[in-house]
């Protein structure tokens, strides 16, 4: 595939790359990506969040294109409301993972991200919700966790820090779940073979773009894999070193309109626009 682009295929992460804090997206950053999709380039948010704690910002950004979520268990078509593609997580399996968990580090406070476009994430007592903007439903037991089919389980420890626990669950559990840390107090177990890469190798698959015309935005350790899908990682200031060690180049933090840096150098700079709140 041939393109006078710089790249066709724009993958932003949200939280502490895309996103500012209080879940919004500067003017400048929006006018941006407007000018990319205006020369041609499409758009397409990848995110660890699940569906139903994504839809108000692809509201807000009147986003109508594809939305790879919940760690890239999720194909989401923003336009329609409808997921394209989802894929579960083995309930007993994710019990047996946490089980093996707790037998190597003690008790672990979990969480769950249940299926579908209107789903809910359950939290087990102990489990903090560090998010201000993400409604959770607390549960008195952990079995209630598996009530419903669910996407993905989010774990916490009471004196581990992410980066201890994601290495000693990895070490324990990575043969029978793939295991990532997305941010602050998030770490995360997934189906085998699930993560950033999968999840937006099907969303360009199904726009008919190549990772080689892909340049892809984020923070976190779940962003390496699609760093590594992509001709182009670029990591943002505030980014966790182990991303920073894979990206191509780093660019200005989030709240420094660091997506629109790279973005502006490579589509040019709109003047200024004013029909964004």
């Amino acid at each position: 595939m041939t393109s006078a682009l710089p790249y066709v295929l724009i993958a932003t992460d949200l939280d502490g790359t895309l996103l500012r804090a209080g879940d919004t997206v500067s003017a400048r950053s929006y006018e941006a990506l407007e000018t990319a999709r205006a020369a041609g380039a499409r758009h397409i948010i990848v995110t660890g969040r699940p569906v139903p704690q994504v839809r108000h910002v692809l509201d807000g950004l009147g986003y109508t294109g594809l939305a790879v979520c919940g760690q890239g268990a999720q194909v989401y078509d923003a336009a329609r409301g409808r997921l394209l593609h989802s894929v579960s997580m083995d309930r007993e399996l994710a019990e047996v993972a946490l089980g093996k968990i707790e037998a190597e580090v003690g008790e672990v406070y979990a969480a769950v991200n249940q299926e579908g476009v209107d789903a809910e994430m359950l939290m087990e007592p102990g489990y903090r919700m560090w998010h201000p903007h993400l409604p959770t439903v607390p549960v008195p037991r952990r079995r209630d966790l598996w009530a419903a089919p669910i996407n993905k389980v989010l774990l916490q420890h009471p004196r581990l820090d992410d980066d201890e626990l994601t290495r000693v669950a990895r070490s324990v559990v990575g043969d029978l779940v793939n295991v990532t840390m997305a941010g602050e107090h998030t770490v995360e177990l997934q189906p085998p073979g699930t993560d950033k890469a999968s999840g937006l190798a099907r969303a360009a698959r199904m726009l008919g773009l190549p990772a080689s015309g892909t340049i892809a935005f984020g923070d976190m350790p779940n962003d390496v894999p699609m760093f590594a899908w992509a001709a182009h990682g670029v990591a943002m200031a505030n980014a966790h070193r182990e991303l920073v060690a894979v990206a191509d180049e780093v660019t200005l933090s989030n709240e420094d309109d660091g997506i629109a840096v790279v973005l502006e150098r490579l589509f040019g700079r709109p003047g200024v626009f004013v029909g964004f709140p």
